[in-house]
């Protein structure tokens, strides 16, 4: 009897033991699995190196044909004048052109430009397309069109054209540095 207390005590602690190692088993498994999955997806990444890279190029050069889009300081004067000029062409008469307070964002500065032209439709929507084929980037935003009040064929065009201009090297290291200053003061 006592050999059979003895066989019964062994074989209970011997599953006992078996099935701690069955769970440290099975997570390992699910842990295998796992790490197979993501060496499937890294395998993946690496066969497509070279073609990444290639994106990566070219994704490079589209920003800097878009860098190349924004003026810079010294060419923001030939900018409005540009607008100007593409509403005079189209025979519009200019009620109201008044940049704004230019605001400065990470990488950019945005300058705030309201107009109202007045004008024959097909002239207004002229302007609205030299303004787009512009070879900066100008946008129009809060575009209202409504009709004259004393010339019947005639519309009267309100708009905000924003201009982005890229920040000049002196004005990003200025900028860095009021950043360290307010991040340092915190």
């Amino acid at each position: 009897m006592l050999l059979g207390v003895v066989a019964l005590i062994v074989s209970v602690l011997w599953f006992a033991w078996l099935s701690g190692q069955r769970e440290a088993l099975d997570a390992e498994r699910r842990r295998e699995e796992e790490l197979r999955a993501q060496f499937s997806q890294k395998l993946a990444i690496a066969a497509h190196r070279d073609v990444l890279k290639l994106q990566l190029e070219e994704v490079r050069q589209y920003v800097t044909l878009l860098e190349k889009q924004l003026p810079s300081r010294a060419e923001m004067d030939a900018l409005l004048s540009d607008i100007n000029q593409a509403g005079i062409g189209r025979g519009l008469q200019f009620e109201l052109f008044r940049p704004g307070q230019e605001t400065v964002r990470e990488y950019y500065a945005e300058l705030p430009i309201t107009i109202r032209v007045t004008g024959r439709y097909h002239d207004v929507g002229q302007f609205v397309a030299d303004v787009a084929h512009l070879s900066r980037i100008v946008t129009l935003h809060d575009l209202t069109v409504s009709p004259h009040a004393k010339l019947a064929d005639q519309l009267t065009v309100e708009a905000i054209a924003r201009t982005y201009r890229y920040l000049d090297p002196d004005e990003l290291k200025a900028r860095n540095a009021a950043e360290k200053k307010k991040g340092g003061g915190k």
